[in-house]
């Protein structure tokens, strides 16, 4: 496994939804949750993929609050199996970002990292969804960058290029370490960044919640424990 000289770096910004959020397990949960009896033969896999088709791109179109996109998704996903959610089922779907878990070794991973890299987020969230994600992740990130407060969604650069005026560094000495190549790896790397992918889904087919996309990242590993150990930490 080729790897990245990490003394190059200062400070590593992380994706949050699928990288140390598990995304996938909190929507499908909270799908299944709001859609019901509808989806009962539908695979983890196919429901994962109605979402990825309807968020993206409401996620690149005028700015909505991340709570509104999600209110979108589900009614959309849940038209394509033939179900209409009650105001109530939408508004907990919109919600349950802060019952989505935790990976199992994000909490030891970042404070692994911590001890010798400066943190930040940018994250595809409304401040108080990651603020209740944040509490999972047991480390005080020293940037949080928001799609709230950047007014877009990610692949959009300006979400990036609002943490490097907050970060202040050069772009080679950050890292940006991400599972999305859709969401992340596209937008860093034409931006200049070095980019770490943390492949969620190595065992598993296709792309899941994210839109399929290509990008050469300058790492992989399979999970953030990985990432801490080749950090020599």
């Amino acid at each position: 496994m080729p790897v990245l000289d990490f003394q190059a770096f200062d400070a590593l910004t992380f994706d949050c939804y699928g990288t140390l959020i598990d995304w996938e397990a909190g929507i499908l949960a909270a799908l299944r949750e709001a859609i019901g009896d509808a989806a009962a033969e539908a695979t983890d896999d196919r429901l994962l993929e109605a979402f990825a088709g309807h968020e993206a791109p409401l996620e690149a179109g005028p700015y909505l609050r991340y709570r509104e996109i999600l209110s979108r998704a589900v009614t959309g996903v849940a038209a394509e199996f033939g179900a209409a959610p009650s105001a109530d089922a939408i508004a907990r779907f919109a919600g349950s970002v802060g019952d989505w878990p935790a990976f199992s070794d994000t909490a030891a991973a970042l404070a692994r990292l911590h001890t010798r890299f400066r943190l930040g987020v940018i994250t595809n969230c409304d401040d108080d969804l990651f603020g209740a994600s944040n509490r999972r992740l047991g480390v005080t990130f020293d940037w949080i960058v928001t799609a709230q407060q950047a007014g877009s969604y990610k692949p959009d650069p300006r979400n990036f290029e609002l943490a490097f005026e907050r970060l202040g560094l050069p772009r080679k000495r950050i890292l940006h370490v991400a599972q999305s190549l859709f969401h992340d790896h596209v937008p860093a790397r034409a931006l200049g960044l070095s980019t770490v992918w943390v492949d969620r889904r190595h065992s598993k087919p296709g792309f899941g919640a994210t839109p399929p996309a290509d990008a050469v990242p300058d790492l992989t590993v399979p999970d953030m424990r990985t990432l801490a150990d080749l950090a020599a930490l």
